[in-house]
C-alpha cells in the first residue's frame, strides 16, 4: 500500500451502498452543479455528487440524504462537473521532471490520471530505472499508471543503449502493482517480421490480461500495417493524417491523437470524427511529449481538449476522448474516467465547457488544486546516487572530435542531411553539396545546413558520430547539446562551430546531463537534468524558467522552429522515418538500415 492508495471498490462497497441509500453520511458532497455524463453524452443540471473513501457513492439529483454533520459541502452553482482528465500516452521524462514534479505541474490543469511509458529511463538505467519511476508514480495523489517499456533498444542493431529490456524483464514487471500494460511497441519492423523477442513481450503482456501499446511510424498502410495490427498492439499515436486515424480504428485499434509541445497531430486527424462521422469511442487524446515550459505556461490535457474543441469537435465528445475512452481502453472503465458510482472520485469544476478554466480539482476524493494552485504534496522518491551519475564521456572532447573529413582530393562533397520538420516527429532525408576546406567538410548556413554529432555517453568510449542537419536556421558560431536524445539517450550536439560543440558537450559531462546552448564560446543557457541525464527533481516552475531561457538562447542563435528543443531531442530516434543518427552511424529509417554520410555526385 502507498500513502495515496485507495481501498478497492469491493472493500468500500458496503459504505458506498450505505451512503447512496442515506444510511451513512458522505465525506464530501458537491452540489448544485451541471454534471457532464460521458456515458450518455448529456449535461444533467442540478445533479449532486456524494463521495466516501475517495470514491463516488451517489450521483444524482438532490444528495441531501447523504449529508451529515461532518460532511464537507462544495457548492458548484453555475459550474460544470466533469471527470478528471486522463492522458492516454505520455513520457514523464519529456517534461524534464521526475514523476512527483510532473504530477505537481499537471494537477492544477485538471489531469488526474496518466498512463506513462518510461522507456527513456529504461534506455539509461534498465529495469531498475523503470522500477524507480513506477515506485514514485504510486506515491502521487493522482493515479499514475506505468506501461512497461517494450523497446530498449528501440531498433536492435541500429543503436546501442545503456541497458536492454528483455522479455523476461517484461514478464517480471507485469506483476508490479502499478503496471497497466506494455509501452509503445516501436520496433514495428520486428513485429511485422515476426521477431521472437518482440512477440514474446507482447505475449507476456496479453497473458497478464494487460494492454499492448502501439507505435507504427510509417505512412505505409498496406500489408505491413495490417501485419502490425495482427501482432496485437491495441492503440497507436503515430498517425499524422485523417487516413492514419481511420486505418487504425478500422483494425480495432484505438487512434491516439496527440498534441504535445511539438506534435500537432489532432487537427489533421480529428476530421475522421467531425467530417467523416466515425464513432468517436475509439479515439483518444494524449500529449506524448510535453516539456516543462508547455506544462507551466500552457497546460496539459486541458490544453489538448481545448484544442480539439477549437478544431470543431463537440465539447463533450472531446471530453470523452480524454476520460472514459481512455479508461475503457486500459480496462479501467469501472474504476475511473467518469462521474459514476464506485469510480475514483476524480472531478473538475469549470464554468465553461469550451474554454475549460480549471477552477477546482478533486482526485481520489481530495481537493488537490483550486484556482490554478496545487493544495497537496507530491511525495518524492529518494533517488539513488547511481541514477545521478550517468554521463560518461571517457575523455575531454576536443574541437577535432567534431571535424568531418572529406574523401581524398575532394573540393566539394554531396552528403546526406537530416531535415527537421516543424511540429512533427518525422524527418526528411535530404541531400546537400558542401564545400571542403583543408580536407574538412564545412557547414553551409546559406543552405541552412549545420553539423550534428552523437556522443556516446553510457560506457565512456569517447566515440563521436558526425553528420549534418537542416531546418533549425542557426547562424553565427554556436552549439546546442542535450543528453535527452530519444531513445538511446546518448548526447546530441547540433552546431555551426566545432569549438562551441566541444565546449557544450564537455559542459554536460561536468553537470551530469541536461541541455546547454553556447554562442561565441560562452554559455547562454543551461538546464541541469541530473536524474539519468533526463530529469530534474526541482519544481516545474524552476525548470520551466531555465527551459524558457534555453528556448530564448536558441532563438538568439537564429533558430526559427516552434519548440525546436523537441525536434532536437528526437534526432536520434531511429524508429521514425526518414533519416536519423545513432552511435553506429546514420540510419535510413525507411529501410531500417545504416547508411553512408557521403554520396557519389551522381547518386539520387
Amino acid at each position: 500500500m502507498t500513502n495515496n492508495s485507495l481501498k478497492t471498490w469491493a472493500e468500500c462497497a458496503p459504505d458506498l451502498i450505505a451512503t447512496a441509500a442515506g444510511r451513512l453520511a458522505a465525506d464530501k458532497v458537491v452540489r448544485g452543479g451541471k454534471l457532464v455524463n460521458v456515458h450518455t453524452r448529456e449535461v444533467l443540471d442540478g445533479w449532486d455528487v456524494a463521495i466516501v473513501h475517495g470514491r463516488f457513492a451517489y450521483v444524482g439529483p438532490d444528495a441531501t440524504h447523504c449529508i451529515g454533520p461532518d460532511t464537507q459541502l462544495i457548492e458548484a452553482e453555475g459550474q460544470y462537473l466533469i471527470p478528471g482528465l486522463c492522458d492516454g500516452h505520455m513520457h514523464i521524462e519529456s517534461g524534464m521532471l521526475t514523476p512527483a514534479e510532473f504530477s505537481r505541474a499537471v494537477i492544477p490543469h485538471g489531469t488526474t490520471t496518466m498512463f506513462t511509458d518510461p522507456h527513456e529511463i529504461a534506455n539509461v538505467l534498465g529495469l531498475n530505472g523503470v522500477q524507480l519511476m513506477h515506485d514514485e508514480a504510486l506515491m502521487q495523489p493522482i493515479s499514475v499508471f506505468t506501461q512497461m517499456p517494450s523497446c530498449a533498444p528501440s531498433a536492435p542493431g541500429l543503436e546501442t543503449t545503456g541497458f536492454e529490456i528483455s522479455p523476461e524483464d517484461v514478464a517480471q514487471a507485469m506483476s508490479w502493482p502499478g503496471i497497466i500494460g506494455l509501452g509503445e511497441m516501436m520496433n514495428f519492423p520486428g513485429v511485422v517480421n515476426g521477431d521472437p523477442k518482440m512477440l514474446a513481450e507482447i505475449a507476456a503482456t496479453q497473458n497478464a490480461g494487460k494492454t499492448v501499446g502501439g507505435h507504427y511510424a510509417s505512412p505505409d498502410l498496406g500489408p505491413s500495417f495490417h501485419a502490425y495490427a495482427a501482432g496485437g498492439p491495441a492503440d497507436d499515436h503515430e498517425g499524422t493524417c485523417e487516413a492514419d486515424a481511420i486505418a487504425r480504428v478500422r483494425q480495432g485499434m484505438r487512434s491516439m491523437m496527440r498534441l504535445g509541445s511539438a506534435w500537432y497531430d489532432v487537427e489533421t486527424q480529428i476530421t475522421a470524427i467531425t467530417e467523416k462521422g466515425l464513432d468517436p469511442r475509439n479515439f483518444i487524446l494524449c500529449t506524448d511529449d510535453c516539456h516543462s515550459g508547455t506544462l507551466v505556461n500552457e497546460g496539459h490535457m486541458n490544453r489538448v481538449v481545448r484544442h480539439a474543441i477549437e478544431c470543431g469537435c463537440d465539447p463533450i465528445v472531446a471530453l470523452q476522448m480524454a476520460t472514459i475512452n481512455t479508461a475503457t481502453h486500459f480496462g479501467l472503465e469501472r474504476e475511473l474516467g467518469s462521474i459514476a458510482p464506485g469510480r475514483r472520485a476524480d472531478l473538475i469544476l469549470t464554468s465553461d465547457l469550451e474554454k475549460l478554466p480549471i477552477e477546482c480539482v478533486i482526485a481520489k476524493g481530495a481537493i488537490v488544486a483550486k484556482d490554478g494552485e496545487i493544495t497537496v504534496d507530491c511525495p518524492h522518491l529518494d533517488w539513488p546516487e547511481d541514477s545521478k551519475t550517468t554521463v560518461h564521456l571517457g575523455k575531454s572532447l576536443q574541437s577535432s572530435d567534431f571535424s568531418i573529413h572529406a574523401p581524398k582530393d575532394k573540393h566539394q562533397v554531396k552528403v546526406r542531411v537530416i531535415g527537421a520538420i516543424e511540429n512533427q516527429a518525422p524527418t526528411k532525408a535530404l541531400t546537400a553539396t558542401l564545400a571542403v576546406t583543408d580536407g574538412k567538410v564545412r557547414s553551409d548556413l546559406n543552405q541552412d545546413v549545420c553539423q550534428i554529432a552523437l556522443v556516446e555517453r553510457h560506457r565512456g568510449t569517447g566515440h563521436v558520430v558526425n553528420a549534418f542537419v537542416s531546418g533549425f536556421g542557426y547562424q553565427g558560431d554556436m552549439a546546442m547539446a542535450s543528453t535527452v536524445a530519444h531513445d538511446s539517450h546518448h548526447m546530441i550536439v547540433v552546431g555551426t562551430d566545432t569549438s562551441n560543440m566541444a565546449k557544450a558537450a564537455n559542459r554536460l559531462g561536468e553537470v551530469g546531463g541536461g541541455v546547454t546552448v553556447w554562442k561565441d564560446g560562452e554559455e547562454l543557457a543551461l538546464v541541469e537534468l541530473p536524474v539519468a541525464g533526463l530529469m530534474s527533481d526541482e519544481p516545474a516552475t524552476v525548470v520551466a524558467k531555465k527551459a524558457d531561457k534555453m528556448v530564448a538562447a536558441m532563438a538568439e542563435c537564429g533558430c526559427t522552429l516552434n519548440n525546436a528543443y523537441m525536434q532536437h531531442s528526437l534526432l536520434a530516434l531511429v524508429v521514425i522515418p526518414e533519416l536519423r543518427i545513432s552511435d553506429l552511424g546514420l540510419v535510413d529509417v525507411t529501410n531500417f538500415e545504416l547508411t553512408e554520410l557521403f554520396l557519389d555526385e551522381d547518386d539520387e
